[in-house]
């Protein structure tokens, strides 16, 4: 049995500065949370190797549900992360999304933090 007490993820070298108390390279809050959620994280890393992709395309590449992609969607355009533009082919509507700057660069910022996170549990 773990006694949780004193079982931290916290590192055990004290080379890296306290942040608010707790190690940075720890430190989970680096994660951006809003691009942490599976579906968004999908619809952020298919946008980074792709120009522009439609709504449908992005249904079937992470494949999630209309509501689904809509709701993560709308939450990636609301933080600027992604880019919306919507356009008529005749009467069909089309929705295309793209990464603005601000999203790679969040997006590169949380790989980061992974990749981090990741290091550092691989080499305690």
């Amino acid at each position: 049995m773990v006694d949780r007490s004193t079982h931290s993820l916290r590192s055990r070298d004290s080379s890296s500065p306290p942040v608010d108390g707790v190690e940075a390279d720890w430190r989970l809050d680096g994660l951006d949370r809003l691009i942490h959620e599976r579906v968004r994280l999908g619809i952020m890393s298919a946008l980074s190797v792709n120009d522009a992709l439609a709504f449908q395309e992005l249904k079937e590449i992470l494949g999630a549900t209309d509501g689904n992609l809509s709701v993560h969607a709308r939450k990636l355009e609301q933080a600027g992360y992604v880019a919306c533009k919507k356009t008529f082919s005749g009467r069909t509507p089309r929705t295309e999304f793209r990464l603005t700057e601000a999203g790679r660069t969040a997006l590169e910022g949380y790989l980061e933090a992974m990749e981090a996170l990741i290091r550092r549990t691989r080499h305690g």
